[in-house]
């Protein structure tokens, strides 16, 4: 729900002349195409996982190109089944979702998948030894076993609605991942799967690149090698897609416009629940103050920041569920009221001095906000805030750094961060909001702590009777209008520009990945060059 992404991330993976397009990907001010017969592709992706292991989280929500869960969603981001032979059979009282699997699949090295790899991943996961940022999202799993090589059987501690969305997760083999460290082995950088694709490379900072899996039960991939390139600056990603050192890169929209008129390559904008939001620490004398959160949450001008930074490819953001969503609570809306937001600060006390900035009890209305390096709508997000915020009389100094600079200060430092996952509203929230992962890794990363949000977390967690988990989702977004741990700005659409040269590209709702496993490649295993 942040950077983590966690979970998530923007922009992902051609070249008959492939050691030069390789060689490009290393060297940002090399020359070279990415474009060759048309069974290779380049892209551009903003952000690396920190781990190719589905049991350290990666491919939990499904697109791993590695890697299949026992489900995928469609381009209609409806359930489809993929190691599964079928959707599951739930049991009456929602405990009980039996798998039935798909026969003859094997993983890249040949080895047969069976029911005991998907009992393997998911028991590991568990594990409290493992180290998976994640695993609170199976909370409600209780057990899971194999009934034969072809059965899976999940059993639940109670009704989880969403719990089929959840085995999107990407399966790990049993006979490489037992064997070794599940946080520091060989199989954490260098993983077999059942899925479209077989690694062949990750350089750290530079690229991950793919080969098709000749083994495939879905059939060999047309584009035989897939690379993606790590370009954290927006604007170098931009350069080497003009440049032709790319074929696809996800762009900001005042960037992806310049390639508008360029007849040989295509804008592909998605709908997302990727959102940013401004992190303000409960252990920070200013940021924990429930005045400052509610004056900021009307201070900021939403509108503006979609009309000028996002150039409408988006729309406000109240919360971390979209407006457009059924989970939206209509009336939790903020309009932008400075003078009201001068009246809430004037009411607790915070009184503006002779420089405009105010201050309270001899502390002033002032603190850091950082932002990811090269991240060109971070930045302009974080200096909207700030601008807006100023006029409010709350002073925020912007920010740059690596997130090895930034997160040993995100208990006490406000950080312009991301998050959002397509469909239940617990996936977006429980993490972001239950008190009790503040400060694990990304989650809770402001700390917040409200016991009203607390119980309807679990209240929406814990019941599959609709009714009751929208009272429950509908209570939490309320909360956060009384008290925002979070200031909430903007839903951004991802707009990727990528060359005009297969068909088959289209683009999911998606989640906040930075393009890992999202944009027009979401199904690059099914694309083919044109002719």
């Amino acid at each position: 729900m942040t950077a983590r992404s966690i979970r998530g991330m923007a922009a992902a993976t051609m070249a008959g002349a492939l050691a030069l397009t390789a060689a490009a990907c290393s060297n940002p001010g090399s020359g070279g195409s990415g474009h060759g017969a048309g069974d290779s592709a380049v892209v551009g992706i903003a952000y690396e996982p920190e781990t190719l292991s589905p049991l350290l989280g990666y491919g939990k929500d499904g697109n791993s190109k590695i890697f299949d869960g026992l489900l995928a969603f469609d381009g209609d981001m409806r359930l489809r089944p993929a190691l599964a032979a079928a959707l599951p059979e739930v049991s009456a009282d929602g405990l009980t979702y039996t798998y039935k699997l798909r026969k003859g699949v094997t993983f890249s090295d040949g080895k047969p998948f069976s029911a005991k790899d998907v009992v393997f991943t998911y028991r590991t996961i568990l594990d409290k030894k493992t180290n998976n940022p994640s695993k609170t999202e199976l909370d409600a799993l209780k057990d899971v076993r194999a009934a034969g090589d072809d059965t899976v059987v999940f059993t639940l501690k109670y009704p989880y609605a969403p719990f089929a969305e959840r085995t999107v997760l990407a399966i790990a083999p049993e006979h490489v991942a037992a064997k070794q460290d599940v946080n520091s082995g060989p199989f954490t950088t260098s993983p077999i799967g059942t899925g479209p694709y077989v690694l062949t490379g990750w350089s750290k900072g530079e690229k991950i690149s793919f080969k098709a899996n000749p083994r495939y039960w879905g059939g060999v991939p047309k584009v035989k090698k897939f690379t993606m390139a790590i370009i954290k600056d927006d604007d170098v990603r931009a350069t080497r897609l003009r440049s032709g050192d790319l074929d696809g890169a996800i762009l900001p929209p005042n960037l992806a416009k310049g390639f508008r008129n360029d007849g040989d390559k295509k804008t592909y904008e998605a709908t997302t629940y990727d959102y940013r939001t401004v992190t303000l620490p409960t252990h920070h004398k200013v940021t924990g103050d429930t005045a400052i959160r509610r004056a900021l949450d009307i201070a900021v001008d939403r509108e503006a920041m979609v009309d000028n930074i996002l150039e409408g490819a988006g729309k406000p953001a109240y919360g971390p569920v979209p407006t457009d969503s059924e989970w939206f609570t209509r009336g939790t809306e903020r309009r932008h009221d400075p003078a009201a937001a001068g009246k809430i600060l004037d009411d607790a006390g915070w009184k503006r001095g002779p420089d405009g900035i105010r201050a309270k009890d001899g502390v002033r209305a002032a603190f850091p906000l950082w932002y990811p390096s090269g991240d060109k709508l971070r930045q302009d997000h974080a200096l909207a805030y700030a601008s807006d915020a100023k006029k409010a009389g709350i002073d925020i100094r912007v920010q740059a750094g690596t997130w090895e600079v930034i997160e040993p200060r995100m208990k006490h430092d406000a950080v312009l961060a991301g998050g959002g996952s397509p469909g239940d509203p617990d996936f977006d929230q429980y993490q972001l909001l239950k008190s009790s992962l503040g400060g694990d890794g990304f989650n809770n990363m402001a700390w917040y702590d409200n016991p009203a949000v607390d119980k309807a977390l679990d209240d929406g967690r814990k019941t599959d009777d609709k009714a009751a988990r929208k009272a429950a989702y509908d209570t939490i977004q309320r909360e956060l209008v009384k008290n925002p741990g979070y200031t909430f700005l903007t839903h951004i659409d991802h707009v990727y520009v990528v060359d005009d040269a297969w068909d088959g590209l289209s683009t999911q709702v998606e989640p906040h990945d930075h393009g890992l496993a999202a944009g027009p490649w979401w199904n690059v295993e099914k694309w083919t060059p044109k002719k």
